[in-house]
């Protein structure tokens, strides 16, 4: 029944909105451009002049252009961009240099050629609370809010945007506290029950309206007095086992004072080429089609975290210096390209992020550019990346080896701010395709800068050509630019036990009890 009149409710949502829609004189407004993905790309091929890309690799080794895995072969171009020498070869030695000319001329790399630039114009969001429920996790005592944040389309009302986030706050400690913002899909812990004196009225009305509607609901009522058409759900956890490494990570940080909110990727972007005439992309661009240097999915769900810190900075129980952002796999390359760009996120813990995250452009091992340049993940980027899987155009041939920037340099952007690097093993599921020692030599090649700017970086030599990767389970924890390979597989679940104690450690934050 409960489902049933929440189906009920959608419905007339969803008519609600269709009636909105219908009220819209589209005449007034650019035409929205709907592309198939392929479309899209060829579309961007031709401003850039490409004739032809070249295909990704098969991550199947049995197929005939298979990845690569021959560590001999992986690093056609060795030598890696300084991350300290400016355009005009002056060598940066103090962090004036750094925040004033290297890290302004990376951040101009890195827009113009990978990630696209932020639009001047973007809308204002504003934030809605839809629901603030008192709950329980575990053991733990929590403010839950469900919100929604709007983007103002007045400009361009074809295209709506609404950022779906969930907000967990501990009650059992003093405040305000540190928050981890986890790209992923947002959901509210459990609702909490009402109590048995309520229940009852709740019952009551509820079979009143049910005879309502239907008078011989009454026989059947009578037939069973004391059945209750709604029911209490299981009580919270008081006799849940004790938080431990093993626990859900949400556990763990709520056990260690820490808040959590979980902000949904694929509503403020849609994970797709044909996607990008909607979204807060196509909502800028009046759903026309992006210019070469236009912002990628990525760069659009950094913004929206960006805007979800907004929203947290308003939050009394929030400590707004003290929030991090986490995610794995392309919500681990987004993950990094927040903190990369937006200084006010406190800590990152970078999850199996591969190409387009940590892991070296120009390395050919498993994961190529091509890869994402030709594939399913060319709408994470600038369309100016494309250029660096082009086999023939009007500029040339081009490869990850002619990038002016890599992934080392994104990870500096990230410094002197504690920047946490986690993969898993292939054996479980975290697939060499990821190129699991691309990503360990670009966080030992950005290890220069954290110094520079008077912080710990892994603690071996910056030598990115002859250091090993670390033995699985050896974590490099000790300093604010952080390694750990864990032994499961495609998550950064395993490796929370550590992140969470070395975050709150580099912080400076103490749990205290109310």
């Amino acid at each position: 029944m409960q489902k049933y009149l929440i189906f009920v409710l959608f419905i007339c949502f969803s008519y609600a909105g269709l009636a909105q829609q219908a009220a819209i004189d589209s005449s007034k407004y650019p035409a929205l451009k709907t592309f198939t993905a392929v479309q899209d790309q060829a579309n961007m091929m031709q401003q850039l002049g490409i004739k032809k890309l070249r295909p990704g690799p098969s991550p199947n080794e049995s197929e005939p252009n298979h990845a690569n895995y021959d560590e001999a072969l992986a690093d056609p171009c060795p030598q890696l961009p300084d991350v300290l020498t400016t355009r005009n070869g002056k060598k940066v030695t103090t962090p004036d240099q750094w925040w004033k000319q290297r890290r302004p001329e990376l951040i101009e790399d890195f827009e113009r050629e990978m990630y696209g630039r932020v639009p001047k114009s973007v809308p204002k969001i504003t934030w809605i609370t839809k629901v603030t429920d008192n709950e329980f996790v575990g053991r733990i005592p929590v403010v839950a809010k469900q919100l929604i944040g709007r983007v103002d389309n007045s400009e361009y009302p074809l295209v709506s945007v609404n950022v779906n986030m969930v907000l967990v706050l501990p009650q059992n400690v003093k405040g305000p506290v540190p928050v981890m913002m986890m790209l992923g899909f947002p959901a509210l812990p459990a609702p909490a029950q009402p109590s048995p004196a309520d229940l009852e009225k709740i019952n009551t009305t509820f079979k009143e309206l049910m005879i309502k509607q239907n008078p011989e609901m009454k026989v059947i009522f009578d037939r069973y007095p004391a059945y209750a058409p709604i029911t209490r759900l299981s009580g919270p956890g008081f006799f849940a086992p004790p938080i431990t490494g093993d626990s859900p990570p949400t556990e763990q940080l709520l056990a260690a004072g820490w808040g959590y909110c979980t902000i949904e990727p694929n509503s403020i972007q849609a994970d797709n080429g044909a996607g990008l005439t909607r979204g807060i992309i196509g909502l800028v661009n009046k759903g026309q089609p992006r210019k070469p240097d236009d912002w990628g999915a990525l760069r659009a769900w950094a913004w929206g975290a960006s805007r979800a810190l907004d929203y947290l900075e308003t939050e009394p129980q929030v400590n707004a210096r003290q929030v991090g952002i986490e995610g794995v796999s392309r919500y681990g390359k987004a993950a990094l390209v927040t903190m990369a760009f937006d200084q006010r996120f406190a800590m990152v813990l970078i999850g199996s992020s591969g190409k387009g995250g940590t892991t070296l452009q120009r390395r050919i091992f498993g994961e190529a550019v091509e890869s994402l340049a030709n594939s399913g993940g060319y709408h994470w980027m600038a369309g100016n990346y494309l250029k660096y899987a082009t086999e023939e155009s009007t500029f040339g041939r081009k490869t990850g080896c002619d990038l002016s920037v890599d992934s080392h340099e994104l990870l500096a952007l990230c410094a002197p701010r504690p920047t946490f690097v986690s993969y898993g093993i292939a054996e479980k599921g975290d697939a060499k395709w990821l190129d699991q020692t691309g990503s360990y030599k670009a966080t030992i090649a950005a290890g220069p800068v954290f110094k520079l700017l008077g912080v710990r970086d892994l603690g071996v030599s910056n030598d990115y050509t002859s250091e090993k990767m670390p033995p699985v389970l050896t974590g490099l924890t000790d300093g604010e630019l952080a390694w750990r390979q864990h032994n499961g597989g495609h998550t950064d679940a395993p490796n929370f036990q550590y992140v969470i104690p070395w975050a709150s450690n580099l912080l400076k934050y103490e749990r205290t009890a109310k």
